[in-house]
């Protein structure tokens, strides 16, 4: 159904959950420190990782887990995008009951989310010797695998509601906040997992899902309490209901879901050729240091993009175009002076001394050293694709970002890494410099396409979403 026009925006007095629309740069700070520290996670795991007797197979197998982690990123990200959009338009026209209803739903979707990764987990436990992996890969692969994608099943999958409760009301503070507790408390856990009880790479996949906790206990106590204000207030005077709440959700949460999944089977093909080359595990250990250093490093534009999400879908709702023009500009300048200004330096100056902190065996290092040349080139480009896809989705129109996330992953980047590593010998070259560029290309040519569509492509709504 049609739900009546939004009420007229009024001042808010600076509280979250009111009207007044905040810049998504000012709303992004927090959140870059959030990202950072959530994306520490795994850098984390990787340094306590390089400590152990199988330093080398078992950064190998954080990286065969990463594929199977971004899958939950993008059911993460999807349910919470789709969730957060819908929660931010109906406060903007203050239809409280759509509110509740949205809140329900998203409590089924959790449900069904928990129980398939839970099945995956079971999977890998099952079959990680039966994939043609070295034995001391496969043996950490199962370990690290099952326990991080079972355990976070249900530390990762909760947080969901209250962060996408805090995000609509325009709190991204206590996302920050959320993050802090998280990271803080997986490197004490890291620490006692690892030093004192001995526990190796379970100890490291356990302290990582028990960390999730702390930051999802805070979360779920700042979205209630943003929600208690909300209600205090008053102001959720609008009539209208979803005929199917979980539906309105997933209208906009599975195209978001399926182009972080398209991702995720990147990283699955791409390992996948990889661990066919002929010195697989430098070369899948490599390429795990290059694809963490490029997420982690991208963070703060991923952030933005986070927070152009509820910012352009109350402004989608009250039809203020101009100002989603205004906002996109900023964020998309802010990741191409971010680029030149902090990852360019990084890379020639600290990424060396990282990357021989972190490896172990000589070609790893000598491998991994080389992708610093492609990494703040592949940050550069990786950012605006975020960026476009939370403008499509906070205008409740995922259809562009779906068929571009389709064309980056089928027809770029997956067809442009294989075809570097197989050129890369040819042409006297290791394969991993191959797969670095093919993927650097691919990412870059699918951002050229989905700017270059973008362009004059923001209308006003005819009218609001149902």
């Amino acid at each position: 159904m049609t739900p009546p026009a939004p009420a007229p925006a009024r001042p808010s007095g600076g509280r979250a959950g009111g009207d007044a629309t905040r810049s998504v740069l000012r709303l992004s700070v927090p959140l870059i420190v959030s990202f950072w520290l959530r994306a520490a996670f795994t850098w984390v795991d990787t340094a306590y990782a390089s400590l152990l007797p199988v330093g080398d197979a078992s950064i190998a197998a954080i990286g065969l887990t990463m594929p199977f982690e971004f899958m939950m990123i993008a059911a993460w990200v999807g349910t919470s995008n789709g969730l957060t959009s819908r929660l931010a338009a109906a406060m903007g026209a203050h239809q409280g009951e759509r509110i509740v209803q949205l809140k329900r739903a998203a409590r089924r979707v959790v449900y069904a989310l928990c129980g398939i990764f839970v099945g995956i987990a079971a999977g890998i436990l099952l079959l990680a010797d039966r994939v043609g992996l070295d034995p001391a890969t496969a043996g950490q692969f199962r370990v690290y695998g099952s326990v991080i994608l079972a355990g976070s099943a249900f530390t990762s999958f909760w947080s969901i509601l209250p962060d996408s409760v805090v995000k609509a009301h325009q709190d991204t503070r206590s996302t920050m906040w959320a993050g802090i507790w998280s990271s803080v408390t997986n490197v004490l856990l890291n620490t006692l997992f690892l030093f004192v009880f001995h526990w190796g790479i379970f100890g490291i996949a356990l302290s990582t899902v028990l960390g999730r906790i702390a930051g999802l206990v805070y979360a779920l106590r700042r979205a209630a309490a943003h929600e208690r204000c909300r209600v205090d207030r008053g102001e959720d005077t609008v009539p209208g209901v979803f005929d199917r709440p979980v539906r309105a959700i997933l209208v906009l949460s599975l195209p978001a879901a399926t182009g972080f999944l398209l991702v995720s089977l990147e990283g699955f093909l791409i390992n996948g050729m990889l661990a066919r080359t002929s010195s697989p595990t430098p070369t899948l250990a490599a390429w795990t240091l290059f694809e963490q250093g490029t997420r982690f490093l991208a963070m703060p534009v991923i952030a933005t993009s986070v927070a152009l999400l509820p910012v352009t879908a109350r402004l989608w709702g009250r039809g203020d175009v101009d100002r989603i023009r205004h906002e996109l500009r900023a964020v998309l300048a802010f990741a191409f002076a971010y680029a030149l200004l902090f990852v360019l330096p990084f890379a020639l100056f600290a990424g060396e001394p990282v990357v021989r902190a972190l490896a172990d065996a000589e070609d790893t290092r000598r491998f991994a050293e080389l992708g610093l040349i492609f990494l703040p080139v592949a940050v550069l480009l990786m950012g605006p694709l975020f960026q476009f896809r939370s403008l499509y989705d906070g205008m409740q129109r995922p259809r562009p970002s779906l068929v571009f996330s389709a064309v980056r992953t089928f027809l770029l980047v997956l067809p442009l890494t294989w075809l570097g590593v197989r050129l890369a010998p040819q042409l006297d070259r290791p394969e991993i410099v191959g797969a670095f560029a093919g993927y650097t290309l691919g990412v870059g040519l699918a951002t050229l396409s989905i700017a270059l569509w973008t362009r004059g492509r923001i209308h006003p709504p005819v009218a609001q979403p149902a």
